[in-house]
């Protein structure tokens, strides 16, 4: 059991920790302690459709209907006939996050000090949306297209509480703990977007996209003041010390271009480019009831603009002599990177990192062309990268613990689609540990 003279040391040292964290947020280099939120982001650089979808994603050497507007524009070329599209997704994410347990140190057994190392819990969230809709138009050697995708559509929430460490400066015994936190973030990205494909010989044709991107989100941490070094907290409101509010408002233009080349008879070779939006993030820091200020009070603020990642990737297409069974692959680079190191440093310290990610795509179509209608099944699997932001390795304990890496995520998929006379209806799924997708999606040619 601690002594009454090691608690006062160590909630001492708490409340120091909490001194020096406004400091930092009052300091003339307005930097915000937004390296201490528990806060998680998620994109959805998977091209669009249930096809796709089912195709594990390997979409861009095939790209064949009006869905190529976004994943390769080139490959509209192929469409003869005007053509709708419209698709459905649900998107399950399990997000981990730190929401405990011991920095260093033996847990003492009491109250929420329990757990030998960090406790790990994942925020559970689940949407639907529209996630695209486009038109495609032919006209000679000329495919225009106009489309709507939604580029990020992602919710999270989280509790922290108990972080603790021994304090190795401090008496035996001596702890300390650090202050609890709700987090929440609410983030969305729509882009709407014109393209256009040109076929420049029977084996070669090109494409190019502009797009118009409208990014929301909004992000909170709340930090509270744990009053016990081992009770859990209530998390009370007069115990609320600061809000931190993060936001994007703000729109942007962005290219895209796709190359598509029949490299055999039975081969087709694609590859894309998709610029990502530059935003605005702001950072806003207000004072809660448990600080000795009006509460609402604003402590500081900063903006810096962010840029959102680039894509670009090649694919490749086989279809047997009969055009029943198709094969593809794709490679996707997603430089992630541009999101920490856009950042104007002088607003945020990057005290978390992020690298750029290599998406390696597979899968497998089988038509059965002799059915009535058309039915097609597809299978597929691919490879995620460990894209989440870590602490630097001067970051220090406390973001150390709250910014742990992820792992690789690998996903398998499969679909199936019935095809009528101008009519098609997909169902595509895609499952991993923790992100599933299910999508339908309907094309009408007319």
């Amino acid at each position: 059991m601690m002594s009454p003279r090691a608690f006062a040391d160590s909630h001492s040292a708490f409340r120091w920790r909490w001194l020096s964290s406004l400091l930092v947020a009052l300091s003339p280099s307005m930097t915000v302690v937004a390296q201490e939120t528990v806060l998680a982001i998620e994109f959805d650089f998977a091209n669009p459709g249930a096809r796709s979808v089912g195709f594990g994603g390997a979409f861009a050497g095939l790209a064949d209907d009006a869905t190529a507007a976004f994943a390769n524009p080139a490959g509209l070329v192929q469409l003869v006939r005007p053509e709708i599209s419209l698709e459905g997704r649900f998107w399950g994410f399990d997000t981990p996050y730190t929401a405990g347990g011991r920095i260093s140190g033996e847990p003492t057994g009491i109250g929420v000090d329990t757990t030998a190392g960090l406790r790990i819990a994942e925020s559970s969230n689940d949407i639907v949306g529209v996630s695209f809709a486009s038109v495609v138009y032919p006209r000679g050697r000329w495919r225009l297209a106009a489309y709507r995708h939604q580029l990020a559509n992602f919710e999270f929430s989280s509790e922290t509480q108990g972080l603790i460490r021994s304090v190795p400066e401090g008496p035996p015994g001596a702890v300390e703990r650090f202050s609890e936190q709700r987090s929440s973030v609410d983030f969305e990205i729509v882009s709407h977007a014109l393209a256009a494909a040109y076929r420049v010989t029977e084996e070669v044709s090109v494409g190019v996209g502009v797009s118009y991107f409208d990014g929301d989100l909004r992000a909170t941490s709340a930090l509270y003041n744990a009053t016990s070094l081992f009770d859990p907290n209530p998390y009370l409101l007069e115990d609320l010390e600061m809000i931190t509010v993060f936001s994007i408002d703000s729109t942007d233009w962005g290219f895209s271009g796709g190359l598509m080349w029949k490299i055999a008879d039975r081969w087709r070779l694609g590859g894309f480019f998709r610029e990502g939006p530059d935003f605005e993030l702001r950072a806003e820091v207000f004072s809660g009831p448990g600080l000795p200020l009006p509460p609402g009070s604003l402590l500081g603020s900063v903006s810096s603009p962010v840029e959102l990642p680039d894509v670009y990737g090649l694919g490749i297409a086989f279809r047997s002599r009969d055009d029943a069974l198709t094969v593809g692959f794709e490679w996707d680079r997603v430089e992630y990177a541009s999101i920490v190191e856009s950042l104007d440093p002088g607003s945020f310290e990057r005290t978390a990192t992020i690298d750029d990610g290599d998406e390696l795509h597979l899968g497998a179509k089988y038509v059965f062309l002799r059915s009535s209608p058309v039915i097609a099944v597809r299978a597929g699997v691919w490879h995620d990268p460990e894209h989440r932001l870590r602490a630097t390795d001067d970051a220090g304990f406390v973001i150390t613990a709250l910014r742990q890496p992820g792992d690789d995520e690998l996903h398998v998929a499969a679909g199936v689609g019935v095809v009528f006379n101008r009519v098609q209806f997909d169902l595509g799924v895609d499952l991993s540990e923790l992100v599933d997708t299910v999508s339908i999606s309907a094309i009408y040619g007319f």
